[in-house]
């Protein structure tokens, strides 16, 4: 063999007991589980390199059900934000906005609309950005990425490449052009589709619209992954409506980030639960991801009105830069609430800085919207505005607009899975990026039993990968791929806070992806062994 992991406390995925056993590993799967070999007295398997590992747990690679590593992946090889988590698969392409499927014009948009999100913007040249279809981005994680990754067509770019940034019903032949685009995405590898209905241009995309999109994903076992029209007013509402789209087309749905934020939100976690009870004991596929925090994270442009982002970036910087069509933004965000807040009228003082496009502009990081106004003498929107424009729409904030309440009440729901939704852009970013699997298993599970540990694995492990229709991951299994985790269950604790964000968890020594160390001892391996997982065919 390989390698042997020798004593170690293993937790399946499964969700059941756990149990002591020697795990062999060789040629990349789990060759044999040999349980209670010490004390059986049985013929042990030995190996080339033999791990003690007494006092730790083996579990399966995390999955990181939403991810925002698209070009992180591709620009830091080592990617230890992820890597020191235990994460051995991402879901990228997430809230109907990456890079493929796309032509010149659309490439050159996207990287202008998601620079908050991932860098990358025009002028960047750490990504060569030398795809156009979700296959040629495939492969192109297929040359070599620290962790594996799984993708989704982001919705939002097929309206962008088919339509543009017109708010209006797609024509039959736009349609037609986005069904083509989504089925062909499908056929290259992709694993479903997502939607960002709170992000221009996808959320100019009706029902009947998403529903057509959501047929053709249906016809591949993909899954819809929707970023839904409100996390805040009428958040129940979106919620239903993505549950009857996506039975209508006949498709499996998993909710992004299944939260239920600002004020009006407070303790309607179980409102939430009871909508997806009932749907799932009709024959509704459906699961969900969360992270296990408060605060949420996006761009500043972001909360502006969708109309104000009609024409695209350069029309909204026009708009912005217009007093009397400003005027107009403002009294949609603060006084009536805009469609990109959810419905909520913005509280500045909710509004943190976490990160700037351009260096010049760092003072603001770090502060609330609301701090860096009055600290000029000026109205929150003054502020806001001229930072909008100076960073050319580029700035990244944390929304502190969560309830610890239904953090806890969602992630115990028999369909959870975790989901960092890691944006690791910014000089301040949410700690979510660098700390969300460690916090489930540290503070969570272990110091405050919200789940158990090997319920609390289960969902980091075996409930996403049964989502994505793997076959051969997501448990301690003889024959798996040897996707897997050593963590410390006493010590294992998220590293990362608001105030020092990029700090590494302590209690994972040993992450293996393919049977291959990229975790050793704590330390990031030169051990580059992730690749693009792409979808199973149906039958």
């Amino acid at each position: 063999m390989d390698l042997v992991i020798r004593d170690v406390d293993v937790i399946d995925g499964s969700g059941g007991d756990s149990y002591r056993a020697d795990v062999a590993v060789e040629n990349g799967r789990i060759a044999a589980i040999v349980k209670e070999a010490a004390a059986a007295g049985c013929q042990r398997p030995t190996a080339r390199r033999v791990l003690d590992a007494e006092g730790l747990a083996l579990s399966p690679g995390f999955i990181d059900m939403h991810a925002h590593s698209d070009l992180a992946l591709l620009r830091d090889p080592e990617h230890t934000a992820k890597a020191a988590q235990g994460v051995t698969l991402e879901v990228l392409g997430q809230d109907g906005l990456s890079y493929a499927p796309v032509d010149d014009r659309t490439l050159a948009e996207v990287r202008r609309s998601i620079a908050g999100w991932n860098g990358g913007a025009p002028g960047d040249t750490a990504v060569d950005f030398d795809w156009r279809t979700v296959g040629e981005y495939l492969d192109r994680l297929d040359r070599g990425i620290a962790v594996n990754a799984a993708y989704l067509i982001p919705q939002g770019t097929v309206r962008m490449y088919a339509v543009g940034w017109d708010d209006r019903p797609a024509t039959e032949a736009e349609l037609n052009r986005m069904r083509q685009l989504v089925a062909e995405g499908l056929e290259q590898g992709a694993v479903g589709m997502s939607s960002g209905l709170t992000y221009t241009p996808g959320m100019y995309a009706k029902d009947a619209e998403l529903t057509e999109l959501c047929r053709v994903v249906a016809e591949y076992g993909g899954y819809y992954c929707p970023h839904h029209r409100s996390y805040g007013a009428g958040a129940l509402q979106a919620y239903e409506e993505m549950v009857a789209l996506t039975r209508d087309a006949g498709c499996a749905l998993h909710l992004a980030h299944a939260t239920m934020n600002f004020g009006v939100n407070k303790g309607r976690a179980p409102d939430l639960l009871a909508l997806l009870d009932e749907a799932l004991a009709g024959g509704s596929d459906i699961s969900l991801d969360t992270y296990p925090y408060t605060p949420g994270c996006t761009t500043l442009v972001a909360m502006l009105p969708s109309w104000a982002g009609e024409g695209g970036p350069e029309a909204t910087l026009a708009r912005l830069q217009d007093a009397e069509t400003s005027e107009r933004v403002r009294h949609h965000l603060e006084e009536l609430g805009s469609d990109g807040c959810h419905g909520v009228p913005i509280e500045w003082d909710t509004i943190e800085i976490s990160g700037v496009g351009d260096p010049a502009l760092s003072s603001y990081v770090g502060r609330t919207v609301l701090e860096s106004a009055e600290a000029r003498g000026e109205a929150p929107w003054t502020t806001a505005r001229r930072l909008l424009v100076e960073d050319r729409l580029g700035s990244t904030i944390l929304q502190h607009v969560g309830h610890e309440e239904n953090v806890r009440a969602i992630m115990r729901h028999r369909v959870h899975t975790g989901g960092s939704d890691g944006i690791l852009q910014g000089s301040k970013p949410h700690p979510r990026a660098y700390g969300t699997f460690p916090e489930y298993l540290g503070k969570y599970a272990r110091d405050e039993g919200v789940l158990s540990l090997e319920e609390c694995v289960a969902h980091l492990t075996s409930r996403p990968a049964a989502r994505l229709r793997l076959p051969d991951r997501g448990l301690v299994r003889e024959g798996y791929v040897a996707d897997l985790v050593l963590f410390d269950p006493r010590t294992v604790a998220a590293g990362s806070t608001y105030d020092v964000p990029r700090t590494l968890p302590v209690g994972i020594p040993h992450v293996l992806i393919d049977g291959r160390f990229v975790m050793e001892d704590g330390r990031r391996t030169d051990v580059v062994a992730g690749r693009a997982i792409r979808r199973t065919p149906v039958g």
